[in-house]
């Protein structure tokens, strides 16, 4: 059979001692699990005598198949083997052990995630629709089709992009109030009073076990329990198929509380696609809340790495993005409000509500260009919501070194945060403002600054000499440090930042060029998006733990842009231009008439 899904989430499961990836689906409401049991996991190994390495590994490892494969290193053609493993953990099981090999040089791509492989290599993008050919099946371990109401499909066929661009996704935003006179909220004692549930479909709501005066019974659901609300929260996701849930610090503290309180209470938050319960899975520093098929996104985590300011409460940044004050009730004094009744319960229900359409709003702004990021990384926007923008585009470059052949690097390790910390990356130009009043002032600015010298100079870890050379104009050479880079071939980093600059210039032409207004914001959400990628390129060449970390090529760049800076506004000097301010990729001028006499 042949179904057209969107596919929202991905892992695997083990089946008679082999992966099956998982991929949580939807065809409009129905609920589609595709499962996929032809992939293997594998690692590249890199030998001083490759036909010794095959018997070593042979030998001692058990492996399901061991080929020589051409690729490229930092774009010199190389013989690898390719080690394919019967799963994923018996890769990661014995990975140290093949490093340790005698013939082995190096072990490469061995800490790639099992399901992010497969999304590279099989081209399946997350949160687009795909063709998918494959035998219904009634069953497969835990999954049951009429019990859980979905739609299993085994797969016969390798995915298959449409070029239908994704339908609106079913949002969701949620919010808990508790009832703690203590101070810190307590799972063990503090029960939850209300939860707000906002929708982009017409949900809007605040279920509690108390209701007030008749003006607020059109958004008050009263339930007889706590457990009857929290039990109602489930019944919402579930009849309403949401695909995204939405929280504000809902990773650290709201699913987290609800999970303590459902199990106080004997309550099964099975609101995942497969019945499954929430799990807490670790993501960078913290645990992030997850559902199988229902994507959870924390808004939170994401205005940390999408604004600057010196507080991210909600209220904070709710005003900054849309210049309206919301409703705030302090949080040491929500029991008292809610235990006093009247007036003041009234305003913790307008509160709660407030809240969760707020944090929806936001979603909406924000959810499109982290839709949008999720499409060009190729990875799930449970992951992507809550990556660095750093670790964003190191997912899009490995994705990209797929396609180009390349062998992507191991990360450096820890030893070299030391070197990053002794080294001083001057950083870019600034000019401290004159102090006044300015008027008539002449912004001048470089378009994609740094993006520009990468590729202009063709500044690349690959293409990067640091001896002496019989003939300099073959290279690119920075100022200050004398920084070499060949102008021939095309470094990997310049030429995929190359890439997406161009489709980014191709998408503002056609967004230029069209009459729709939804068509032109779904262009410009696109080259947002590519513009936020391609800008982050060059902070992370000075980061340690980038896979292409290179201090070198990282003050080669800020050298070229203090260069350029300061060459324009010498220049803008000559025409009575004079620079009050710089900062990086542009400066601020103001017009000085010149005295005749000079």
């Amino acid at each position: 059979m042949q179904r057209n899904v969107v596919i929202l989430d991905i892992d695997y499961v083990t089946y008679e001692n082999k992966p099956v990836i998982r991929l949580f689906s939807k065809d409009g409401d129905k609920n589609i699990i595709l499962l996929d049991d032809t992939f293997e996991p594998y690692l590249y190994v890199m030998a001083d005598d490759l036909d010794k390495c095959i018997d070593e590994i042979q030998n001692n490892f058990d492996v399901v198949c061991i080929e020589k494969v051409n690729k490229k290193d930092f774009q010199i053609e190389k013989e690898f083997l390719k080690v394919t493993f019967n799963h994923p953990q018996e890769l990661a099981k014995n990975r140290d052990a093949l490093r340790d090999l005698e013939s082995v040089v190096q072990i490469r791509e061995f800490d790639i995630p099992f399901y992010r492989r497969y999304l590279m290599d099989r081209d399946v993008i997350p949160m687009t629709e795909v063709v998918a050919i494959g035998d219904k099946i009634d069953s497969f371990l835990d999954l049951d089709s009429n019990k859980q109401d979905i739609e299993i499909i085994k797969l016969t066929d390798e995915l298959k992009r449409s070029p239908d661009y994704p339908r609106e996704f079913r949002i969701l935003s949620f919010d808990l109030e508790v009832r703690n006179p203590h101070g810190m909220p307590n799972s063990e004692i503090d029960e939850i009073i209300m939860i707000g549930v906002s929708s982009n479909f017409g949900i809007n709501q605040v279920i509690s076990t108390k209701t007030n005066s008749d003006c607020r019974d059109d958004f008050v659901n009263q339930m007889n329990s706590e457990k009857e609300m929290i039990e109602e929260f489930v019944k919402i996701i579930k009849e309403n198929n949401i695909d995204i849930i939405v929280g504000y610090n809902s990773d650290n503290f709201d699913f987290p509380y609800l999970k303590d309180r459902a199990k106080i209470l004997g309550i099964d938050l099975d609101i995942g696609m497969d019945g499954s319960d929430i799990r807490f899975i670790r993501r960078g520093y913290a645990n992030a809340a997850s559902f199988k098929g229902l994507i959870h996104v924390d808004l939170y985590l994401v205005m940390r790495r999408y604004m600057t300011l010196e507080r991210y409460t909600l209220e904070r940044v709710y005003y900054e993005l849309f210049g309206e004050e919301k409703i705030d009730v302090p949080g040491d004094r929500i029991w008292e409000f809610w235990d006093n009744g009247g007036e003041e319960l009234d305003n913790l229900f307008d509160y709660s509500l407030d809240d969760v359409v707020s944090t929806l709003k936001i979603a909406e702004q924000t959810l499109p260009l982290n839709l949008e990021l999720t499409r060009i990384i190729g990875q799930p926007l449970f992951d992507v919501s809550r990556m660095a923008t750093g670790q964003q585009a190191e997912w899009f470059l490995v994705k990209q070194a797929y396609f180009d052949n390349e062998v992507v690097p191991n990360k450096q390790g820890a030893n070299f945060a030391n070197r990053a910390a002794a080294e001083d990356n001057e950083g870019g130009y600034v000019r401290e403002p004159e102090k006044g009043l300015h008027e008539n002032l002449v912004q001048f600015d470089f378009r994609s600054l740094y993006p520009s010298i990468i590729i202009s100079k063709n500044i690349s870890p690959d293409v990067m000499y640091l001896g002496d050379v019989d003939n300099e104009e073959d290279y690119n050479i920075s100022p200050e440090h004398g920084l070499k880079f060949k102008k021939e071939p095309q470094g990997f980093i310049p030429s995929v930042i190359d890439k997406i600059l161009q489709e980014r210039f191709r998408i503002k032409r056609e967004m230029k060029a069209s009459d729709d207004d939804t068509e032109k914001k779904a262009l410009n959400v696109q080259q947002q998006a590519i513009k936020r990628l391609a800008n982050t390129m060059y902070g992370i060449y000075g980061f340690p733990r980038f896979r292409w970390y290179s201090f070198e090529c990282a003050k080669a760049i800020t050298s070229w842009g203090r260069q350029y800076i300061k060459s324009s506004i010498k220049k803008a000097e000559e025409y009575g231009f004079y620079a009050i301010y710089a900062d990086t990729d542009g400066f601020y001028a103001k017009y000085k008439k010149k005295d005749k006499r000079n």
